[in-house]
């Protein structure tokens, strides 16, 4: 089964040689930086907190998107956190901000931003 974004770094990849994040979060390398480019749509909008939704709740602050599975949370700076539970629920380690423009990834299990 290929799961949601994922595309593992190759031996000899300079990400996992850099000595960077990557190097330090096996989670980060393994993902790969092309999954948090273009995560894709995997349940559909990617501008809603789905669980919100599923609560009736039209509020939040940002949103994050699970890079194994594409599910779709809120940030921690909104109520519910919904991406954080997310990773509590199932132990999806790696997520990425679902904002335009916004690049970047977060590993749950190390902490570390990639």
């Amino acid at each position: 089964m290929r799961l949601f974004g994922r595309s593992r770094t190759r031996a000899g990849d300079p990400r996992g040689e850099s000595g960077g994040v990557e190097a330090r979060c096996p989670e980060l390398a393994e993902i790969g930086v092309d999954a948090a480019a273009d995560p894709g749509p995997a349940h559909g909008d990617i501008s809603v907190c789905e669980d919100c939704m599923q609560l009736g709740e039209q509020h939040w602050a940002h949103l994050r998107i699970c890079l194994e599975c594409g599910h779709v949370g809120c940030c921690d700076s909104s109520r519910r956190k919904h991406a954080t539970a997310h990773f509590h629920d199932v132990g999806h380690p790696v997520m990425r901000s679902a904002e335009p423009g916004e690049l970047w990834r977060w590993c749950y299990i190390h902490e570390v931003m990639g």
